[in-house]
This record gives structure tokens, sequence and C-alpha cells, in this order.
């Protein structure tokens, strides 16, 4: 066989070969494509600011528990100063932070404790600021779930209660399966910020799954 000949097949060979991989990548390109279309992120932020917070802790199972395709991405109350009219127009760097993130992310998490019985000041504050001003609602039709833990008998019921009536007024759109009400919470959570309960444990999970694909149902 000639020279010639031979260049020809090895060249042939050599196209054929990056033919298949070209295949391939374009294969894994549209795998990706699917992934990033079905990937969704939620911003999950706790209405508490201890250190110890039991919510905070079942915020961060839920980002443990979080499937593959979904990602839990939070954000600290800590530092939102009490909600002033006259600058909702011109509101601190940190609270224009807060609503950018709440509207970036494809759905939104709250975890609350309940004090008297009712949602907490810090919580309500941070709500005022990133749904002002009037025309400027961060929340405004987003997907939504939540979860509350208290050491009292009823989880956290009436906060999460109260804040489903907010929500009516954000068109917000709920997750209302299942309710996540982490009742005795202190016997449920270990010293080191672990949910140990098997039971919250399988919510959480539903729950998370619940709202990624309410939010994919919503994005069709």
């Amino acid at each position: 066989m000639k020279n010639q000949e031979l260049k020809l097949i090895t060249l042939a060979r050599v196209f054929k070969k990056s033919c298949v991989d070209f295949g391939k990548s374009i294969k894994l390109v549209d795998q990706i494509s699917v992934f990033m279309k079905d990937q969704v992120t939620i911003l999950g932020f706790a209405g508490s600011l201890r250190k110890g917070s039991f919510n905070k802790a079942l915020l961060r199972t839920a980002v443990e528990l979080a499937p593959e395709d979904v990602k839990i991405e939070t954000f600290d109350l800590e530092g939102i100063p009490p909600f002033n009219q006259d600058f909702e127009r011109t509101p601190p760097a940190i609270v224009k932070e807060f609503k950018a993130r709440i509207r970036t992310a494809d759905a939104v998490l709250i975890v609350t404790p309940e004090y008297n019985y009712g949602v907490p000041g810090v919580l309500k504050n941070a709500i005022d600021w990133a749904s002002r001003p009037y025309g400027d609602n961060a929340f405004d039709g987003k997907p939504v779930a939540l979860m509350s833990a208290s050491t009292g008998m009823l989880g956290g019921a009436r906060a999460q209660y109260q804040l489903r009536q907010t929500f009516v007024t954000f068109d917000m759109h709920a997750v209302n399966r299942p309710e996540v009400f982490v009742a005795h919470v202190n016997e449920k959570i270990s010293e080191d910020g672990k949910v140990t309960d098997e039971d919250t444990v399988k919510k959480v999970r539903k729950l998370i799954e619940n709202l990624a694909n309410l939010s994919r149902k919503l994005n069709q």
C-alpha cells in the first residue's frame, strides 16, 4: 500500500474518531443542559439570630438533605436594621443583597421559631424590607416552603399560619404538604446541632422535594 493511501486511511480513522467524540460531546452537553434546566436553587433563611438556634440547625439539615438537583443557599438575617419607610427606596447594602438573593433564587425556604404566638420580629422585619417599596416586592410570585421548631407542643404552628397569610398578599405559591412543625425540638436536635428524630428528617427531605417540584411546575 502506497504512503498516500496509508495517510488517507489514517486521516479517515482520525476523522471517524473525532466524529464519535464530537457525538459524545454533544450528548454530554445535552445532558448538562437538561440537568441545568432541572436544577433548582432555593434561598433559605431562619427567623432567629441566636448562635445555637434550633431553627438554624433545621435549616442546615435541609441543606444536607437536598437532592443532587437542588441547591439550597442560605442567608443570615443578622445585621438587617429595623425597617424605616423613609429609606425603603434607598435601603442599606445588606437589604439590597437580601432582595437580590431572593430574586435570583428559584424558590424560598423560611425556617422560623414562634415568639409570643407569632412571627419573630427579626423575620417580620426582614420580610418588610424585602417586600417594600410597593411595586418592588422581591417575593412576588415565588414558590415558598415553611418549617418551624419550638420547645412547645405546637412546634411553631401559629407563626407558620401567620406567614401563610402574608404570602397571599405577595402572590407566593406555598407548599402545603408536608407541614413541618418540630415540637419539643430540644429533644430532637443534639448538642452539636444535628437532627436526631427520623420522622423529622423524612418530612424535611419530602418538603424540599415538593418545593423543588413546585418550582419546576411553575416554570414550565
